[in-house]
């Protein structure tokens, strides 16, 4: 048991409520004894820790939470031995301590506590936690059996948060989610001396995403494959403003590890082995058929006419000289017809070489919901053949080359 405190001075700074404690209580080293902070803070940084936290951890030490007090801050780190976070929060430390929690029941606990300073205070076996008048007690987990996190590698450039979010937003839509095909449900990341750029496929559909960087050396050359849900998770995460140190491991390291880095917080995960499509090539589209529409009204069509289509059937878009329409049917029993104005173009001499397109409406939503622009422009080959979707600032202006989208187009029936 540990002696009784003996607070001193309680001044709730502007500092996001730190108080400050003296106590003549003894110290217990790898144990904390006693630290307060912020409910907001606290909230927000355990929500961010746990959040990578294995539903059903290989190993039951997996599930927990290590929260170490050191100087004047709290930190939180969680680790599964493919994804590791750490995030640091300024903390009222009455003396320099670690304690091993439940992860998933400290996140669920702080999320409900009243918005008053959060005191946690243990001994070697149990943790107490304290809010204002809400009290919970919980069993320590032994600290010595909790696996290393690995160290963040040597940091590689800068890009800008709000601005790599939106990017890897865009190109995720793309990957895979076939666990069994475990190289296209990753992004993959290009890192050159001035351009970022992000890659994805599930087979069916290609994304591509380049963005200006800032490499900390003056040549850089390197890629990683990135789960891609950890990826969309990490980008969301730390896109409230200011940049993302990007870490990627040397290859004579032996490490297959990325890491990320923005406002106190840092996730490091492992890369995906294998060999990533090569298919840049595909993105390469010389249009037979153009067809520039507003993107609202293409995107308002699309998610009413897919209402009726049937599993597994196309969305047919017919193509004629000033409009197209999106039809879809369920068998005899609905069908869907919507008509968008649009300015069409045929490339060609003659006739147009291409009059219907089918599309898988789900991939169809998902590429125009990653446009931003007030225009989209789709790019024809021919039936059966890929179509490319670039973003529009002006009806009539040039594409968006930064983010270009590939769709296999379906083939239709007779």
């Amino acid at each position: 048991m540990i002696d009784t405190y003996d607070p001193v001075s309680k001044d709730l700074s502007a500092d996001r409520g730190t108080i400050k404690l003296k106590s003549n209580a003894p110290p217990y080293e790898g144990v904390i004894v006693k630290i307060r902070v912020d409910h907001e803070v606290m909230a927000e940084a355990v929500a961010w820790a746990a959040r990578n936290l294995p539903n059903r951890p290989s190993v039951p030490i997996l599930a927990g939470l290590l929260m170490k007090a050191e100087g004047d801050h709290l930190t939180l780190s969680s680790f599964d031995y493919e994804t590791s976070a750490k995030v640091a929060i300024p903390a009222q430390v009455f003396d320099d301590g670690e304690a091993l929690v439940s992860g998933k029941l400290l996140a669920d606990i702080v999320r409900m506590l009243p918005v008053q300073p959060v005191t946690i205070d243990s001994d070697e076996s149990k943790a107490q936690l304290t809010c204002g008048p809400a009290s919970f007690t919980l069993q320590l987990l032994p600290v010595g059996d909790y696996p290393s996190l690995p160290s963040m590698p040597k940091t590689t450039g800068h890009v800008a948060a709000e601005d790599f979010a939106r990017a890897v937003d865009q190109v995720v839509v793309a990957a895979g989610k076939d666990e069994l095909l475990p190289i296209y449900t990753g992004v993959r990341i290009e890192l050159n001396d001035g351009t970022l750029s992000l890659l994805a496929t599930d087979r069916y559909r290609m994304a591509l995403r380049e963005m200006p960087w800032k490499p900390s050396a003056k040549k850089v050359d390197g890629a990683a494959i990135v789960p891609a849900r950890v990826l969309r998770e990490t980008a969301r995460s730390m896109s409230a403003g200011g940049n993302i140190a990007l870490s990627l491991a040397a290859e004579d390291s032996g490490e297959s590890l990325i890491g990320f880095d923005a406002e106190g917080r840092e996730l490091t995960t492992r890369l995906l082995d294998g060999e990533f499509p090569k298919f840049r090539h595909l993105l390469d589209v010389q249009a037979n058929v153009s067809v520039r529409v507003k993107t609202e009204d293409i995107v308002a069509a699309t998610r009413r006419v897919k209402l009726v289509a049937e599993r597994n059937t196309p969305v047919r878009m017919n193509i004629s000289d000033e409009a197209i329409s999106l039809d879809a049917a369920t068998g005899d029993q609905a069908h869907a017809s919507e008509t968008v104005e649009a300015v069409v173009t045929n490339h060609t001499d003659g006739e147009m070489s291409l009059t219907a397109a089918g599309f898988n409406p789900h991939y169809l939503e998902d590429a125009l919901g990653a446009l931003s622009t007030p225009y989209v422009l789709f790019s024809f080959t021919g039936a059966g053949q890929p179509c490319l979707l670039q973003g529009l600032q002006d009806l009539d202006g040039d594409p968006d080359t930064d983010y270009k989208h590939v769709i296999m187009l379906m083939r239709l029936p007779g």
